[in-house]
């Protein structure tokens, strides 16, 4: 298996995973003022699972495949750190 399409497997997983558990967040999501079902703890703990997979997420996806606003450069320039030969 290529490493891209590893990678393409691993965004589907977390992606997966990031649905399931946002759909758990709105599912157990009460009015204002109600004692939420969910602990104190538990919370945390998503909140935490939530940003290491929008942290691997971003590692994993190219930059040119994230969306870009439409008058953002796409050009790449290329300079050169090497100092040209002296003519003689």
């Amino acid at each position: 298996m290529s490493n891209e399409s590893e990678q393409d497997k691993e965004l589907d997983v977390l992606r997966a995973v990031k649905m399931v558990i946002t759909n758990v967040i709105k599912d157990t999501s009460t009015e204002p003022g109600m004692k939420h079902p969910l602990s104190d703890s538990t919370i945390n703990d998503i909140r935490q699972c939530l940003l290491l997979i929008t942290t691997r997420e971003h590692e994993l996806s190219p930059y040119d495949k994230r969306p870009h606003f439409t008058d953002e450069p796409q050009d790449k320039v290329v300079v050169s750190l090497a100092t040209p030969p002296k003519e003689k």
